[in-house]
């Protein structure tokens, strides 16, 4: 490990105190089933904006997340996989790095991670054991989102955490993450609409939003777009005395693309290989390893064959994942008009001009029109599921909705049942691609094992 200061070492000490007391009390509390039960608990259902309640819970906990060093990753897109690199990076540099992500693909464990590995059960249960009585006493209860945000802190804190990448849930600036003071790097990937009714309107309105991660004095870096959405992160950096930093992604000097991963030319490492597939990954990876190197010059040690290293070795499923190829079944999040565009992009990429087998399930709240009209024009026909989750859009809704594009629509009564009809359809040279949420992914990934087992 990396040598810390002296703050580091206080939080070690503190740290070893937190877990030690959860331990004892753990088994006296609740098992795994009962504390997911509790975190899932309809009392803290719903958004509530603001950070008055996460301020409220941590300050009860002893603000574990004062005590810790962050990059905080905002972004509408790519922020995801561009937190998995950093992080997989900085543990190969030899720091004790904390993830924490929304949402998990298959086990609620995901969500927070230390080195790569999920948090156990049993650390769970003991985290669940410190915060519950602090969250019941609250008159202003959190939400479920802010209540795991709380959980992560305290988590990363007992762990002696050298540092966390720390993913924003939604937006940035009154996401729960937020409370944290300025963060050792703050990065906002590529901006889009998504959740237009909680951040606004506009793309601006929704660049606004997320330039809310931009703290006092920090250090931003920004993933190149559109000139009203520099302007924003220009302005509110300037209002705030930070410094600004815009990827570039003229390092990209070649990209190749195989089902099995990509490789860039990246100057001046020359070649780096990901294990990671989609057209949008060279520019997540160009946008992590300048994350890096700003870490690198505030002295953190990460060599560059670390960066090469931990780049060519992360794992991120759900993102253009491909689950098999007889026939092909691939597993993409997209689910914002944005990212299904960068969806198709990717096929044409590997495919060129097909037409596909599309399995999707969306929730109920987003643009769907703006998403299906992205991948209309490529489908050979569609397959509606609803995923397990409250906000998912019913199948038959969802069918009657896909039907209106002339496209061949079937409903299906689970996500398993839509898998299976994909497969049944698909002949070897047909390409199945399972889009439109996240939250589907662990049910279609499960249910594609099951069936080609």
């Amino acid at each position: 490990m990396r040598e810390r200061g002296d703050d580091a070492a206080d939080s070690q000490k503190s740290g070893a105190n937190y877990i030690s007391s959860a331990k004892i009390t753990r088994g006296e509390i609740m098992g795994i089933k009962e504390t997911l039960e509790y975190i899932h608990a309809v009392r803290w259902q719903g958004s509530k904006p603001g950070l008055s309640r996460t301020q409220e819970l941590l300050r009860r906990l002893g603000n574990p997340e004062k005590k810790l060093k962050f990059v905080h990753v905002a972004g509408t897109n790519g922020k995801g996989s561009t937190s998995a690199c950093i992080a997989n990076v900085l543990t190969k540099a030899d720091y004790k790095t904390g993830l924490y992500i929304s949402p998990y693909i298959v086990c609620f464990n995901e969500r927070m991670q230390i080195n790569g590995e999920y948090i156990s059960d049993e650390n769970l249960e003991a985290m669940v054991g410190i915060v519950r009585p602090h969250a019941d006493a609250m008159e202003d209860s959190p939400t479920e989102f802010e209540l795991i945000t709380a959980l992560a802190m305290n988590y990363f804190h007992s762990q002696n955490c050298d540092i966390v990448v720390l993913e924003v849930g939604m937006g940035g600036r009154l996401d729960s993450t937020n409370v944290i003071e300025t963060p050792e790097l703050a990065v906002i990937t590529a901006i889009g609409y998504d959740h237009v009714k909680e951040l606004g309107p506009t793309i601006s309105n929704i660049a606004f939003e997320k330039a809310g991660i931009i703290k006092s004095g920090g250090d931003v870096l920004v993933y190149r777009g559109e000139p009203q959405v520099e302007e924003v992160f220009e302005k509110v950096a300037a209002e705030r005395g930070a410094r600004l930093t815009k990827v570039d992604f003229s390092r990209i000097k070649q990209q190749e693309f195989s089902l099995s991963g990509t490789t860039i030319d990246f100057s001046p490492y020359g070649k780096i290989s990901l294990s990671l597939a989609g057209a949008y990954q060279p520019k997540n990876a160009a946008v992590a390893i300048t994350a890096l190197e700003m870490l690198r010059n505030k002295g953190y040690k990460i060599s560059d064959e670390d960066i090469i290293a931990g780049i060519g070795t992360v794992k991120w499923p759900g993102r253009f994942e491909i689950l098999g190829q007889d026939p092909v079944f691939i597993l993409d999040g997209a689910h914002n008009p944005q990212g299904a565009e960068a969806a198709i992009e990717s096929l044409r990429t590997y495919f060129g001009e097909r037409k596909f087998i599309f399995l999707m399930g969306v929730m109920a709240d987003k643009d769907l029109d703006q998403i299906v009209s992205k991948i209309a024009p490529s489908a050979k026909t569609f397959f509606a599921v609803s995923p397990d989750y409250k906000r998912a859009m019913d199948a038959h809704t969802l069918a009657e909705k896909l039907s209106k594009y002339g496209v061949p629509t079937t409903a299906c009564e689970s996500v398993s049942s839509g898998v299976e009809k994909a497969l049944e359809l698909a002949e070897d040279s047909d390409i199945i691609c399972a889009l439109g949420s996240l939250y589907f992914s662990g049910e279609v990934k499960g249910a594609y094992l099951e069936l080609t087992k």
